[in-house]
């Protein structure tokens, strides 16, 4: 069963195959859990990410196939992860935990120096929309028109959002390289 297509395992699933259903959580439940986590808190990611898997058995009959189901599948995360900022106003304590879970998450794999500890910290500074853009472009890897559609904006509109980003970045080490 490993080998059919995610579009194949929700065909199956929305006919009442528990077995794809099954295959399906399985195979993305890592990437719902780690985009609610680099949105959210570690508690508050563990809940959502729960929360988006029994609601899929839900939500699944309503994909229709007009983008990639993991492109989908984003849309829903975010979805329920600004519900749960909304609803447990977590919106300070994601920022700082954002950047503590990067941190962490990169430190087995990337040398600590000041110039990626500095990026951390910016990004985590971000206005919500440019830090949730930046995450699915630059972390996720997902093209300009996937993120827009997750997010339910334009492909123009994630290319201002990352241009705004880069422009953020531009000025702050600019500033910073004034005071050495």
């Amino acid at each position: 069963m490993g080998e059919h297509t995610d579009e194949e395992l929700v065909h199956r699933a929305c006919g009442g195959d528990r077995q794809a259903f099954v295959l399906l959580i399985e195979r993305h439940y890592h990437r719902i859990y780690r985009l609610a986590a680099r949105v959210l808190d570690g508690a508050s990611a563990q809940d959502v990410t729960h929360d988006v898997c029994i609601a899929l058995a839900v939500r699944l009959s309503s994909y229709r196939g007009n983008s990639r189901f993991v492109t989908w599948l984003y849309r829903v995360v975010v979805d329920a992860a600004l519900d749960a900022m909304r609803r447990g106003a977590v919106c300070r304590r994601s920022n700082r935990d954002y950047a503590a879970e990067v941190a962490s998450e990169r430190a087995d794999r990337v040398v600590r120096s000041q110039q990626s500890v500095w990026l951390r910290q910016v990004m985590a500074r971000l206005p919500e929309a440019l830090r949730l853009t930046s995450v699915l472009v630059l972390e996720e890897g997902l093209c300009h028109a996937e993120a827009g559609a997750v997010l339910g904006v334009s492909e123009a509109t994630v290319s201002w959002r990352m241009h705004q980003v880069r422009q953020v970045l531009r000025a702050l080490a600019a500033d910073e390289e004034a005071f050495r």
